[in-house]
């Protein structure tokens, strides 16, 4: 009786903090096919996925708090000798800290749709559209440990994609103007190479994934409520602040 009591406290304490958090998944698993098409799409460049968006579009937290982080990919190349690894370089930015990173990220799955989506009042219908799907891979990457504040992302990816009538993989927008839209969601933790001490640090294309609902108020597009802001939100960063 005593088992089934804790075992019962448990469930719902972890369910009233996963319930805490916003935008845990861009697609859910029941509007996916179950099979794993990884050998099926191994001839598909998806290296394009990852540079689309304008970086002023690309949102991230830092730490406890959600201090702002700036991510940046400057070169995204699918590796000549495993198909399924896309080796990144790119910089980081945390207040007027910048770093230099390197790595890569590995596709472990890719999932089909069960049922093509063609945007509001089916736009994309005719365009030839073949197939969408859900990319998901593991990350890994390291900053200049020469370099200040220095240390090591990692964890999982999230991206959509469609294939398109010639045959290339393109990035998903066709949801865009969705309330529920974000892309190229990166879940993970962020380690000190000094102190070895881990952060939690997630960014995407839009919106933040993984974080409490209580920080992107926004409906149509990411607005930051007032209990963040002092956590370099309120500054707009420089253009270009990569190069």
């Amino acid at each position: 009786m005593k088992k089934l009591i804790v075992f019962v406290c448990l469930f719902f304490s972890f369910n009233s903090w996963s319930q805490n958090l916003c935008r845990t998944h861009i697609l859910e698993q029941d509007e996916l096919i179950q099979k794993n098409e990884l050998q099926k799409y191994s001839k598909y460049d998806f290296s394009n996925l990852w540079i689309q968006t304008d970086n002023n579009l690309v949102y991230g937290i830092i730490g406890e708090n959600y201090e702002r982080i700036l991510i940046k990919f400057t070169s995204v190349k699918r590796s000549k000798n495993n198909t399924n690894e896309y080796l990144v370089t790119g910089k980081s930015m945390v207040k007027s800290n910048i770093c230099d990173f390197s790595g890569k990220i590995t596709v472990v799955k890719i999932q089909e749709l069960k049922k093509l989506r063609f945007g509001v009042d089916d736009e994309y219908k005719n365009a030839g559209i073949k197939k969408q799907g859900l990319l998901t891979a593991v990350y890994e990457f390291f900053e200049d440990k020469n370099q200040k504040g220095s240390g090591r992302f990692s964890g999982n990816l999230e991206s959509i994609w469609y294939l398109d009538k010639n045959d290339l993989i393109q990035y998903n927008n066709i949801e865009i103007d969705s309330d529920k839209y974000f892309n190229n969601a990166f879940v993970g933790t962020w380690k000190s190479n000094i102190s070895g001490k881990e952060k939690i640090c997630n960014w995407a294309d839009y919106r933040v994934p993984n974080v409490n609902c209580d920080f992107d108020k926004g409906a149509g597009e990411l607005s930051v409520s007032e209990k963040y802001q002092k956590n370099g939100w309120w500054v707009k960063p420089k253009q270009n602040w990569w190069k």
